[in-house]
């Protein structure tokens, strides 16, 4: 699977359980960490968790190596690192606060509208 395929994959799951502003990036030219990131919202804890769980279990599903989550304890932030693909899911106050959009203005967003449901 190439990491256009899990950024897929990653972005249906978390419209599944209906993650607010789904945004990816594409860092392959402005970062050695990743292909994309992917940043998100939710409007509880419960929610972020939830967001984490189902983009874990498809990623899986798809065959995606996860190498690691991190923040699922508090779950104002839950990082998940599946290679060429970094998801963000923050509660929504986090995700302004942090403001990674702008952080990493210089990578271009990716059209995600063919992956979500309106």
């Amino acid at each position: 699977m190439d990491s256009k395929e899990l950024l897929e994959v990653v972005v249906k799951a978390a419209d599944s359980k209906r993650a607010e502003d789904i945004v990816a990036l594409d860092v392959r030219q402005v970062s050695l960490l990743a292909d994309y990131f992917v940043i998100m919202q939710a409007g509880s804890e419960r929610q972020v968790k939830a967001l984490a769980d189902i983009i874990e279990e498809k990623a899986e599903e798809a065959g995606a190596d996860v190498r690691d989550i991190e923040g699922k304890a508090g779950a104002n932030w839950i990082l998940l690192d599946l290679g060429d693909v970094v998801v963000h899911v923050f509660k929504e106050e986090t995700r302004q606060f942090y403001n990674l959009e702008k952080l990493w203005s210089e990578a271009p967003m990716v059209d995600l509208t063919n992956w979500i449901d309106d």
